[in-house]
C-alpha cells in the first residue's frame, strides 16, 4: 500500500490541520479540525471528500471544526475514549495499544498524557507519520496543563522510541520560539545551532518548519534529553532523576 498523501492546513493564528489521502482508495481523513472552513476549502481545492476525523485531545483549536464537518460529510469521528465527556460526537473511541483504521491504513494508539490527561497520539507505521497534537512539537513539548511531569516524561520516552525517520505532524507552528528556547539550555550543541539557522530561513520565506523528523528530535530538543547527564547539568540538576530535568526545563520555558 502506498504512503499517505499528508497536506498541513494551516488554521487559526498558528495551528496545523492535516489531511491524510489515500490515491488509491479516494478516502481522505482529517486530524485535529481547529475549523470547518480551512479544511473544506482545502478539500475542495484538490477534489476530495471527507471520509473520517480524527483527534488527539479535546482542546478547542483541535476540536472546534468536528461538528461542521461531521454534518456535512457524514463521517465518523475517532478519538480518544477517556475524553468521551470532553469530545462531542465521537463514533469511534481509543486507548493505548489499540490498532484503528485510518482510511485504510492501520494507526497504532498511544496514549501521551501531560498536555491533557487524555491526549493521545496516531503512529501510521506505512507512512511513516506520527501524529502527536500538543504533546511532542518541534524542538518542544505542550504546556502541562493537566498531566504531571511523571506522566509527560512518560509519554515522550514512548514517542521517542519510535522509527528515528518518523516524521512529526505536530498541532502548531511554535517551532521558531521554540528553537530560541532550546538555545537558551543547550547552547553548545552544533546541531541544534545550524537547525535554529535553518528554521530562521524557512520562516523568513514563509515556508512551515513542520513536520520534523524523531531523528532531528532527538538531537536537538531538550524535552527529549532530560535523561542526557550533559542537560541535567545545563540546568543545575547533575544527577538528578529525568523527570526532576525534565519538570525544570518545562518550567524554564513557561516563562522563557
Amino acid at each position: 500500500m502506498a504512503a499517505l498523501e499528508i497536506v498541513l492546513v494551516p488554521a487559526l493564528s498558528d495551528n496545523y490541520v492535516y489531511l491524510l489521502h489515500d490515491a488509491g482508495s479516494g478516502a481522505t481523513a482529517v486530524v485535529d479540525p481547529a475549523e470547518a472552513e480551512p479544511v473544506e476549502a482545502a478539500l475542495a481545492a484538490r477534489g476530495w471528500t471527507l471520509s473520517q476525523i480524527v483527534n488527539t485531545h479535546h482542546h478547542h483549536d483541535h476540536i472546534d471544526g468536528n461538528e461542521a464537518l461531521k454534518a456535512k460529510y457524514g463521517v465518523p469521528i475517532v478519538g480518544p475514549r477517556s475524553e468521551t465527556a470532553r469530545i462531542p460526537g465521537m463514533d469511534v473511541t481509543v486507548v493505548d495499544g489499540d490498532t484503528v483504521d485510518i482510511i485504510g491504513h492501520q494507526a497504532t494508539v498511544y496514549e501521551t498524557p501531560g498536555h491533557t490527561t487524555g491526549h493521545i497520539s496516531f503512529h501510521i507505521p506505512d507512512s511513516a507519520a506520527l501524529f502527536c497534537g500538543d504533546t511532542l512539537f518541534a524542538l518542544g513539548c505542550g504546556r502541562m496543563f493537566e498531566g504531571t511531569p511523571t506522566q509527560f516524561w512518560t509519554s515522550l520516552v514512548t514517542l521517542r522510541a519510535l522509527p528515528a525517520e518518523t516524521r512529526i505532524y505536530c498541532g502548531h507552528e511554535y517551532t521558531q520560539s521554540n528553537a530560541r528556547f532550546a538555545l537558551s539550555v543547550d547552547g553548545g550543541n552544533p546541531k541544534l545551532k545550524a537547525r535554529a539557522a535553518e528554521i530562521d530561513r524557512k520562516r523568513a520565506a514563509g515556508q512551515p518548519t513542520v513536520p520534523s523528523t524523531l531523528a532531528d528530535e532527538l538531537d536537538t530538543n531538550p524535552f527529549l534529553r532530560a535523561d542526557d547527564p550533559a542537560m541535567a547539568a545545563a540546568v543545575g540538576l547533575s544527577g538528578a532523576d529525568p523527570v526532576a530535568v525534565f519538570a525544570e526545563i518545562r518550567k524554564r520555558k513557561d516563562t522563557f
